[in-house]
Order: C-alpha cells, then sequence, then structure tokens
C-alpha cells in the first residue's frame, strides 16, 4: 500500500473506532433498529446532497441498484444491526476485538473462491500478529466473558463476516468505473429502504420530543463520520488497496477506539494496552513489508 492509503486506513480507523462510542451513548434511549437505521437515514442524505453538489449522476441503470442493494445488506444492514445488538450484552472493546475477525474471514474467501487478489505469507503472518495485538490489548477484559454474552459475541462474528463478503464484492464498483462517493451514496440508500420500514414495524415510531440532545449528536456523529464520511474513504481504498487491506482498519479501530477515550473522555491507559499497541504497530510493519525490504 502507498503512503496515502496506509493515512487515509488510520483516518477510518478513528472513523470507525468512534462508532462503538457512539453506539454506546444511543442505546441508552434507542432500540438496536431505531439507531441502525437514523444512522444511514441521515448519512445517505448527505452523501446525495455531495454527490450532486460534486457532479454526479443519479444513476438509472437497474443492474447497479442491485449491486447497491447487495453491499447495502452486507456492508451496512446485517453488519450494522448486528454489531448494536451486540453491544447490548457485550462491551465495546470485546466488539471490537471479534470485529478484528474481518480480515481473516476475508483471506479465507480469497483462498477458497478468489483468484485475482492473492493473500502472501508475510500478509498471513501480519494478521495473526496483529490480531495477538488487539487480545493483548483487551488482556484480563477477556476474563469477563460469560455465557450470557455469547449470543451478542456470535452477532458481532456474523458482523465480521458480513464486512469480508462486502470487501469482496464491493471490488466491482471500481472496475465498472463507479466513483467512491457515488458507491457509498447509493450503498447507504439501499440500506435505509430497507431498514426505515423495518425499524417502524418493530420498533415502532420514536417519541422524537424525549430524545435527548446527546442521544441526537450520537446519531449524528454515526451518520456523518462513521458513515458518510467513513465509506467514501472505504470505497476509495477497496480500489486502490484492495479488499485485505482495506479490512486491516479493523485491527487499528481498537487502537483508535482507546486513543479517543483517553484523550476525550480522560481514560487510563494501561500497560497492557500500550504493548498491545505496539504489537499491532509491527504486525502493520509486517505486512506493509518495505521497512523489512531495506537492507
Amino acid at each position: 500500500m502507498s503512503t496515502t492509503d496506509w493515512v487515509l486506513l488510520i483516518v477510518l480507523s478513528v472513523l470507525w473506532g468512534g462508532a462503538f462510542f457512539f453506539n454506546e451513548i444511543a442505546l441508552r434511549e434507542l432500540p438496536v433498529l431505531s439507531v441502525v437505521a437514523g444512522r444511514v437515514s441521515i448519512a445517505a442524505i448527505v452523501l446525495w446532497v455531495v454527490a450532486l453538489v460534486r457532479g454526479h449522476q443519479f444513476p438509472h441503470n437497474a443492474r447497479l441498484w442491485l449491486w447497491f442493494l447487495i453491499m447495502g445488506l452486507a456492508n451496512n444492514v446485517l453488519p450494522f444491526s448486528f454489531i448494536v445488538f451486540g453491544q447490548t450484552t457485550i462491551t465495546a472493546g470485546l466488539a471490537s476485538i471479534l470485529n478484528a475477525t474481518t480480515p481473516f474471514f476475508i483471506v479465507i474467501i480469497i483462498a477458497l473462491f478468489v483468484r485475482d487478489e492473492a493473500v502472501s505469507k508475510l500478509k498471513i503472518a501480519g494478521l495473526v500478529v496483529g490480531f495477538l495485538g488487539v487480545v493483548v490489548m483487551l488482556g484480563p477484559d477477556i476474563l469477563g466473558i460469560d455465557s450470557a454474552s455469547l449470543l451478542g459475541q456470535f452477532a458481532v462474528l456474523c458482523a465480521a463476516l458480513s464486512y469480508a463478503i462486502a470487501g469482496i464484492y464491493g471490488r466491482r464498483f471500481h472496475s465498472a468505473g463507479i466513483s467512491p462517493i457515488l458507491a457509498a451514496a447509493g450503498q447507504v440508500t439501499m440500506s435505509a429502504i430497507l431498514l426505515i420500514p423495518t425499524a417502524l414495524a418493530i420498533d415502532g415510531m420514536p417519541n422524537v420530543a424525549t430524545i435527548s440532545g446527546t442521544t441526537w449528536m450520537s446519531i449524528a456523529g454515526l451518520a456523518l463520520f462513521s458513515t458518510a464520511l467513513a465509506y467514501i474513504i472505504y470505497f476509495k481504498l477497496l480500489s486502490s488497496a484492495g479488499a485485505v487491506n482495506v479490512m486491516l482498519v479493523t485491527l487499528l479501530i481498537p487502537v483508535s477506539a482507546l486513543l479517543l477515550g483517553t484523550f476525550l473522555l480522560n481514560e487510563p491507559v494501561r500497560p497492557l494496552e500500550i504493548i498491545g499497541m505496539t504489537i499491532i504497530g509491527a504486525a502493520l510493519i509486517i505486512i506493509d513489508g518495505r521497512l523489512l525490504k531495506l537492507k
């Protein structure tokens, strides 16, 4: 990956790392599907405004909208719902660790079904080291896992698998000449079309007057930063770096979440977390490979 790709990957990890924080706040007042539907609905509006202002034409190709539908299901509807549901029984830290299995799912899918994106032994070694770093970061918190949270853990693993499938499927947008912003707008729009009626049917109409300003700010953060901006960067990286490299972001998300908590909430940093971040840094150096080639 280029230096620009690495910078974008770090930015993406911050945007998605914040999503776990925003989810925890929003879930205090709103049910799962309402949080997810609000997130994608606002993001869809913002993305289309930006796309049209930048001169993109509204697509009328039926096949393209089918792609958007499939991508919306695999990259938004299913994983967002699984993760938010999972966070009703497990912590944001554990959710981010389980989410970090996404690159492994991608490697398995590529090995079984894909022939045009190679995964080197060095990259697999880096993935393993990186995942160990994420586990070290969580540390003793892993021991707090109990059977009551198993369903939540399984839900987040399902989200990771769904993200992996989306990462492979989403490469077709670049091949078809679809810009990152248009791909993001179409995907999130189809997600909103699916989620709004589902949320209304299951959760009912939320009482907007009783929703606190903090919750509204959390939904706005999810929509503007963790969805709209994040998916523009995501599709750009998918076209320039490939599916496996994009999903390295899941190794960085726990680091970003930790640093956000430290700087924004004054949360202390434990020695194990520093060790874990160092291991993740070493893993990324292994995956990048450039320093290892220097003599």
